[in-house]
């Protein structure tokens, strides 16, 4: 008896043993910053540091430094993200589980930035990751996914993972320039947010561990496009030095100042304030501003329809707009490609994307109802769609494999990384992520999202997502080695993968990631030549 409590007592205090250890208290990883001391902790060995402003701002007013505070913040939990537009009050079960959201706590004062470093005030100078969230420029936030979590990223590559907060949908894209020097920027506040988040870095992240001379910022979906907008940006030349946009190349163009304008006039048309008036908006609750920016985009919208003008690829909404100054140019102009042809590029997306099959209830549709759908879809040119597909994923069998393969974002990243390797100034790499989910039958494939913990390295915090088992391990390591080396040296290459070459017009190579990685030519030219048509 004796014997099996002494094992079982070994196998706890062995289990124990493996679990990771957190370390805090009032004396515990407190770093100094140019605002004040702040205090974090520890985990597994990675410093820890969550809800650090790193701005404030009045509303629609551009940001500047926050207030300093006295004594040792306490940095331990993630702060407030922005407000919706939509609060979400219901969710579905099923995608609810796959991706897990952590919808946080709203304020307006949003401006919070996190922080996971391997050492603190140890001299050292490691590469900086600054990630951008997803959610277009509406919705979102640093703490929406669990594979938004830093810790294993910062632990396996010796890198410093920066994630940030900033405003959102109306507070950080109204236009309000046309009403006083104050609201010079409103139009791009949210664009400022980010671009002051870099400056904290700048002027921070030695305290941490970081090299500021060494930053790549990396986004997703929404944050891909923030990638590219603060590329196209010139006050922000020069706080980053590498770049990563994950689905998020599109090629819609961005609001003009008349547009953004006439958007203004509408909604204090909908308040029923005069311009005179304008800094009342400073009071007016958030929920009824949000609904007067909803009925004012509405408006404008049926306006451009009216006028025969493009309203944008989703609709139109909340973004970042062309003013002549913060955002000179369109964001695949020969400008801004020209502004950030030295920054070393990795580009890419994931096989399926938006899949029409999950969005439309289709995952288990019979072939005949797969016809009908790209009948449908694509008219007279359904056939033609179908073999051009067959042609590019020829080991595809499922019915719904034919309407799920992506013709929404893919395109737009194999024009920017064309466009940017024709200037022959920086590397560009680029990548498809072909692997799928097992997770739900297999209904999710290789959706939106779905690289997001592979390039993290946190598939246990998403096994929902990923299913947890021993391949998607694997991929993990093998996609966040490039991630890690290419925010180390601008090359996203290692022994763990094939040989990686640049991607240029002529070669289109191509980093397949999947349980067998391959790197291989544009397979899906023709397809995508015939929907451009």
């Amino acid at each position: 008896m004796m014997k099996k409590w002494s094992l079982a007592c070994a196998l706890i205090l062995a289990s124990v043993g493996l679990k990771a250890q957190i370390t805090t208290g009032k004396d515990v990883a407190v770093v100094a910053t140019d605002a004040g001391k702040v205090r974090g902790y520890v985990h597994s060995g990675i410093y820890t540091y969550k809800g650090i402003p790193y701005a404030e701002a009045a509303r629609f007013e551009a940001p500047h430094k926050p207030k300093p505070w006295a004594g040792v913040r306490s940095s331990l939990s993630y702060g407030p993200v922005s407000p919706l537009i939509d609060e979400t009050t219901q969710v579905n079960d099923e995608s609810e589980f796959v991706f897990n959201h952590n919808w946080g706590y709203t304020n307006e004062d949003c401006m919070r930035i996190n922080v996971w470093t391997p050492g603190i005030n140890d001299g050292k100078k490691r590469p900086v990751m600054f990630w951008i969230h997803g959610g277009g420029f509406t919705t979102g936030s640093s703490i929406e996914l669990p594979s938004y979590d830093g810790e294993n990223l910062a632990k396996k590559g010796d890198v410093v993972v920066v994630s940030i907060s900033h405003r959102l949908n109306i507070t950080g894209y109204l236009d309000l320039s046309a009403y006083g020097e104050k609201y010079k920027y409103s139009a791009n506040n949210s664009v400022l947010d980010m671009r002051a988040a870099l400056e904290w870095v700048k002027e921070n992240i030695g305290s941490f561990g970081g090299d500021a001379k060494n930053v790549t910022i990396f986004g997703q979906s929404g944050g891909g496009a923030k990638v590219n907008t603060l590329m196209a940006m010139p006050s922000a030349k020069g706080l980053f030095s590498k770049a990563i946009n994950q689905s998020g190349s599109f090629r819609s163009a961005m609001l003009e100042k008349a547009t953004t304008q006439s958007i203004t006039a509408e909604v204090l048309k909908a308040l029923n304030i005069p311009a005179a008036k304008v800094d009342s908006l400073q009071t007016i609750p958030y929920p009824v501003l949000a609904n007067a920016g909803k009925k004012a985009l509405a408006a404008v919208a049926a306006q451009l329809k009216a006028a025969g003008k493009p309203v944008g690829g989703f609709g139109l909404s909340w973004g970042p707009s062309v003013d002549g100054d913060l955002l000179p140019y369109q964001l695949f102009s020969k400008e801004a490609f020209e502004l950030s042809k030295e920054v070393p590029l990795l580009i890419g997306t994931v096989k399926n994307e938006f899949m029409p099959s999950i969005m439309s209830g289709m995952s288990d549709a019979t072939a005949e109802q797969v016809d009908g759908y790209i009948k449908r879809t694509y008219g007279d040119k359904a056939e033609a769609f179908k073999a051009a597909v067959k042609k590019a994923y020829p080991n595809d069998t499922k019915p719904s494999d034919l309407m799920d393969v992506d013709v929404m974002f893919r395109p737009g990243a194999v024009v920017q990384a064309k466009e940017k390797s024709a200037l022959k100034a920086a590397p560009v790499y680029m990548y498809l992520m072909t692997w799928q989910s097992p997770v739900m039958d297999g209904k999710y494939k290789a959706f939106h999202c779905m690289e997001l913990p592979f390039c993290f390295n946190n598939i246990a915090r998403c096994e929902e997502m990923t299913g947890g088992g021993k391949e998607a391990y694997v991929l993990a390591d093998r996609m966040s080695s490039s991630w890690i080396n290419f925010a180390k040296t601008g090359n996203p290459a290692h022994k763990g993968i094939p040989a990686w070459p640049t991607f240029d017009a002529a070669s289109t190579a191509t980093m397949h990631f999947d349980n067998t990685c391959v790197v291989k030519p544009q397979q899906d030219a023709e397809l995508f030549s015939l929907i451009a048509r």
